[in-house]
């Protein structure tokens, strides 16, 4: 009866060694294409350019440009408010990227990448 029921005959048509080549392929394909994204740049604007903010794809800010004028001493949070939305768009636009490319990885499997 163990026969039938259990995993120990394996499953028909699956190949243990196929499948974990298949992993291993597909692990290397992920890790390439993180090193990928990180290495690229997004740009947030805010202000009709008069904020840009460069991030890289690993979430760290490369450069931050203030047209000059944007600043206003008498008009302080606006600056502020125009560089949290400049981040705020390169950030979304770091994980657009980053869920479009790891889709086309894992085949929306819904892995969490």
């Amino acid at each position: 009866m163990a026969k039938h029921g259990g995993f120990a005959g394996g499953m028909p048509g699956m190949n243990m060694n196929n499948l974990m080549k298949q992993y291993q392929k597909m692990q290397k394909k992920l890790e390439e294409t993180q090193e990928e994204l990180a290495k690229k740049e997004y740009t947030g604007q805010a202000g009709g350019g008069a904020v840009q903010i460069v991030i890289s794809g690993e979430k760290k800010v490369l450069s931050v440009k203030l047209d000059k004028d944007a600043v206003d001493p008498e008009d302080v949070e606006t600056l502020e408010e125009m560089i949290v939305l400049a981040v705020n768009q390169a950030l979304q636009d770091i994980e657009k990227d980053s869920s479009q490319e790891m889709g086309k990885l894992t085949g929306g499997m819904g892995l969490g990448f």
